[in-house]
């Protein structure tokens, strides 16, 4: 009965986002951002590298700014961070945020444990951000990830379908983003690897709203 309400919970919201999205189609505003590329490089101990995109992730993907980049601790003493953002500008024309819920398993990875933690934002109140530990192989990671939209960080994409209506009625914004940060674990225990992204994110959090959704 649970499944059968979310699903019918999640219909109506994709229904009625289609609809209101469609009366408001006169215009749009579009806030000012620095395009994510230009997110720095350098984030306290962390270096990034840039990881290409290829065209066939784009193209699922659709229209908007995407960022993947690894970031390494400087004496490399640590195992990668890897960040993905993806911003849309608009969301009106079937072009929204996708799920690492459900792209995940696409790519082969699936969750062994999913839980919420709480991230800081300075002069906020923290926020809750997904966090699944998944597996593929002989392999695992650790994965966090949140939706960012007017300057408003949410972990439940039910509740980002609802204020995407709310945002487009009030403002006539439809922009969004997601972001997600992930880590292998290769030799220490799942505490350990959280810390990692932990420490990562006090980094990123503070200065997501110039790139992301403002």
């Amino acid at each position: 009965m649970r499944l059968d309400f979310r699903f019918a919970f999640a219909a109506v919201m994709l229904a009625c986002t289609a609809f209101v999205l469609d009366l408001r189609r006169t215009y749009e505003v579009h806030p000012p951002r620095q395009p994510l590329d230009s997110l720095p490089h350098q984030l306290g101990v962390w270096r990034g590298l840039d990881v290409p995109i290829s065209s066939d992730v784009r193209d699922v993907l659709g229209q908007g700014d995407f960022l993947a980049r690894r970031y390494q601790d400087a004496a490399y003493a640590l195992p990668y961070v890897e960040l993905f953002m993806a911003y849309f500008p608009s969301q009106r024309d079937g072009e929204t945020i996708h799920s690492p819920r459900h792209c995940l398993p696409g790519d082969g990875w699936f969750p062994l444990e999913s839980s919420r933690v709480m991230l800081a934002w300075p002069g906020h109140v923290p926020f809750p951000a997904n966090r699944y530990l998944i597996v593929k192989g002989d392999d695992r990671a650790l994965v966090l990830y949140w939706y960012f939209a007017q300057g408003r960080a949410l972990a439940n994409e039910y509740w980002a379908k609802y204020y995407l209506i709310a945002d487009a009625i009030r403002l006539n914004r439809t922009d969004g983003a997601m972001i997600r940060v992930s880590t292998p674990i290769r030799g220490e225990t799942v505490d350990t690897a959280e810390r990692r992204l932990l420490a990562f994110t006090d980094e990123l959090v503070p200065i997501i709203r110039h790139y992301a959704s403002p």
